[in-house]
């Protein structure tokens, strides 16, 4: 691997990003951090990485908002979760959103690298219990008490997700916007289109809808 790859990190505990930059410094650029959602989302979009490791679970959304925003304007970056969790629920969801891969953080700093290259070049990595997981979600058996997708909400985009939980969440049309990074006009259409594939009303009955899902 050369210095070439550039690597952002994504974590909430700080001491654990400085020990990654320790490890990782020598093998590849670190272009970034951040330790929240929001400041991951901007910060990725400016610097535009090679691959993100990401955390899954942080305040504000966790590493699927992260991933659901970034592929929405950054779509090369390529994701890698660095979670303490092996759930099988967490390893489906980051996929699902995005993620080329998922190690948990009991890696070595040398495995690290090498998965880090490895979703560089366009593969998929997994730590090697949680490779099973994957492919029995895809084929459509899933392990028990992880349940399937909404088939309501598989009908809605990405961004149309995503703007379904800010309107949801009582944000205003032009908050949105202003966290999204999009016009309030495109917030208008993708509302539109929510409320026209779901079959709704307004945004009362949106919200009711997503508060049933737990969604908010």
């Amino acid at each position: 691997m050369t210095r070439a790859i550039r690597v952002f990190l994504v974590d909430d505990h700080r001491l654990f990003r400085a020990g990654v930059r320790a490890e990782l410094g020598p093998h590849v650029t670190i272009v970034g951090d951040a330790g929240d959602v929001d400041t991951a989302i901007q910060g990725i979009r400016q610097t535009k990485p090679d691959v993100v490791l990401l955390d899954v679970h942080m305040p504000g959304g966790g590493g699927r908002a992260v991933l659901q925003a970034v592929h929405e304007t950054t779509p090369d970056v390529r994701f890698l979760a660095l979670s303490v969790s092996d759930a099988a629920e967490d390893v489906i969801a980051v996929i699902r959103a995005g993620a080329r891969g998922y190690v948990t953080k009991t890696i070595s700093p040398d495995d690290l690298v090498n998965a880090i290259g490895r979703i560089h070049q366009g593969d998929a990595v997994f730590s090697p219990r949680l490779a099973g997981f994957v492919l029995d979600a895809f084929a459509g058996e899933l392990p028990p008490g992880v349940s399937s997708e909404d088939p309501e909400l598989d009908q809605l985009t990405t961004r149309e997700k995503e703007v379904l939980r800010h309107i949801a969440r009582g944000y205003t049309y032009k908050e949105v916007a202003s966290r999204l990074y999009i016009s309030v006009k495109t917030v208008e259409t993708h509302v539109s289109a929510v409320l026209r594939k779901l079959q709704l009303s307004n945004r009362h009955e949106l919200t009711a809808w997503a508060a049933g899902r737990d969604l908010l």
